[in-house]
């Protein structure tokens, strides 16, 4: 996300592994913030392949929730060690790396861009994000299952939000189990959850986003056609789009 000459960076899975070629090509910026939303392997995963990260010229702040007696740097090194990763983090990390706990409730100043935190319901805990900037706010609700007191809370996050990018990983018949087994308690969320919220909290535009990897493109066209009964302005995420506010 860019916000003036500020880059904002929201979890680190496969896709930051192509930002950072394209920071590389384009020359800067060589510095960014990086909020991680939790630690599950998805979000993750590109860490190791982000080759700025490996560069001295690029600097990173890295914002993330402590888990338990771990600070967010001890997780993030956590994931490149043997056995599953031939180097270590501290031996090959050599951007300017600042690591910063963060809790739910906090809210920071990045340059122009206001950031507020909220706890969303994932199993082993998890950070919604809402980003305002120029009059303008998006909120990334990845990883969140509905049906708990939290979802006021994140209505309320989310109130009048240009943009809300919301996990809307099954449908509600997939996710009862009416059809298959049964997701209650995987931590993940419906359409017509997705929709409820965004109608809630009067948000302008929702981006379904987390999908099940199941579906194949013309599945995720159908599933989209169903969501836009409800919300006609409603657009799956799609790898490596740019939204633009």
């Amino acid at each position: 996300m860019r916000c003036g000459d500020e880059l904002l960076i929201f979890d680190l899975g496969t896709g930051v592994r192509v930002l950072g070629q394209e920071l590389l090509a384009a020359g800067g910026p060589t510095r960014a913030s990086i909020f991680l939303s939790h630690y599950h392997y998805d979000h993750l995963q590109g860490l190791p392949f982000f080759t700025p990260i490996f560069i001295p010229k690029f600097a990173f702040t890295v914002y993330g929730a402590p888990r338990g007696s771990h600070s967010v740097k001890e997780v993030l090194s956590g994931q490149m060690v043997q056995p599953y990763f031939p180097v270590t983090a501290e031996d090959t990390f050599k951007a300017q790396l600042t690591y910063k706990n963060l809790e739910a409730g906090q809210q920071l100043e990045i340059g122009p861009a206001r950031v507020r935190t909220l706890d969303l319901n994932h199993p082993g805990g998890n950070l919604g994000y809402r980003v305002e900037c120029d009059g303008r706010s998006v909120v990334y609700a990845t990883d969140v299952e509905h049906g708990c007191e939290k979802d006021k809370d994140l209505v309320e996050f989310a109130r009048g939000t240009d943009m809300l990018i919301i996990d809307a990983m099954y449908t509600e018949d997939e996710y009862r189990g009416r059809k298959g087994s049964a997701k209650i308690g995987w931590g993940h969320s419906t359409w017509e959850s997705a929709v409820e919220t965004a109608n809630a909290a009067n948000v302008k535009q929702l981006v379904l986003f987390h999908h099940d990897t199941t579906r194949d493109d013309a599945e995720m066209d159908r599933f989209v056609e169903e969501v836009r009964k409800h919300r006609p302005e409603t657009i799956a995420a799609v790898e490596l789009e740019i939204l633009k506010l």
